[in-house]
């Protein structure tokens, strides 16, 4: 199934993709059929696992043949991420071989970071790209949304853990990374005696700004159910700006597959109904005379960004640009 979070009519629905023009509400259908469908939210849907996606999938088939339940034009509805409040939303750093190259240490498993609820925009929905913000570029990932509890899972199950697909922009803000970048001593235990400490040299530089700000996750447009995917790592991923292709990818490039990624944040965090895992950047240029993607600056075009995978649709996105000043965040000296 091919399902989706929108708001139609004034309130918010969740559906599915009937034909290529139409959605149906499931809560429409239910009453249609007289079906008991107690799920409001896509999180909801997610919650109530096998059962209460046989429900939904049972009514999507009796809509195909009911003329009594609404199609919904698509034309019609704002696009809302499919999973409107995931408990958490994960992002892979560095996931793909073509970061190998740059990357002078690094660790040998998977590295993760977190984007926050509010970074996540729909399909449709515009990128505002504020003055503050500075440069700031896509990231065309692959969305895995998770459809059970998930703690130190067996990567050889991993799948099992996995509820369906979809498309996530990993919007990052380079020059803000810049800013928050630490250069300093750090402190650790030493080895030789673990009563004291040592300084140790350091870099970093913290997400919370350059990955989560407004408008830095749009995610959608719809929450591709797994059996929908026979193969998430053979998946092509192209991204486009104003129309001008920045990259031309497959997900067969991840140097981690899902099934580890899963196995190995499950060994920290535990995972959810509902949490979204962003595997990584696609970025190959492909054809040489393509421009990088980090050259896809949203402070300077005006979109559309577009970004399609295999199986999982075309996420386009329109981009604003908002000059105003939010005013001084200091106090008053």
């Amino acid at each position: 199934m091919y399902l989706a979070s929108f708001t139609y009519d004034g309130s918010d629905r969740i559906g599915a993709q009937i034909d290529d023009d139409h959605l149906i509400d499931f809560a429409d259908a239910a009453n249609a059929t007289g079906t008991a469908f107690p799920y409001a939210t896509m999180f909801e849907l997610i919650a109530g696992g096998d059962a209460a996606r046989k429900t939904a999938a049972g009514l999507l088939d009796a809509a195909r043949g009911n003329d009594n339940i609404k199609r919904i034009p698509m034309a019609d509805i704002a696009w809302q991420p499919p999973v409107r409040r995931p408990g958490k939303i994960l992002g892979v750093a560095l996931n793909n071989s073509a970061s190998d190259a740059r990357k002078i240490s690094a660790p040998d498993h998977p590295m993760f970071f977190m984007k926050p609820q509010t970074s996540l925009l729909g399909h449709k929905q515009p990128i505002v790209a504020r003055k503050h913000y500075n440069g700031l570029h896509p990231e065309p990932e692959l969305a895995v949304i998770i459809g059970k509890l998930a703690k130190d899972i067996d990567p050889k199950k991993g799948m099992d853990y996995v509820y369906g697909y979809s498309i996530l922009d990993d919007v990052t803000g380079n020059d803000m990374r810049a800013q928050d970048r630490v250069h300093y001593y750090a402190l650790y235990p030493k080895k030789d005696n673990p009563d004291e400490v040592e300084k140790r040299e350091q870099h970093l530089s913290y997400t919370a700004r350059y990955k989560g700000a407004d408008c830095f996750g749009p995610m959608g447009p719809w929450l591709v159910t797994r059996d929908e995917v026979p193969n998430p790592h053979d998946l092509d991923v192209i991204c486009s700006v104003e129309g001008t292709v920045y990259t031309q990818d497959n997900t067969v490039n991840y140097t981690y597959r899902v099934e580890e990624v899963i196995a190995f944040i499950s060994r920290h965090l535990t995972l959810e109904p509902g949490d979204v895992v962003s595997m990584g950047t696609a970025f190959r240029e492909g054809d040489k005379t393509r421009k990088p993607l980090h050259t896809a600056n949203y402070a300077r075009l005006d979109g559309p960004r577009e970004i399609s995978i295999t199986r999982l649709g075309t996420l386009s996105n329109p981009i604003e640009h908002d000059m105003s000043d939010p005013g001084d965040w200091r106090l008053p000296k």
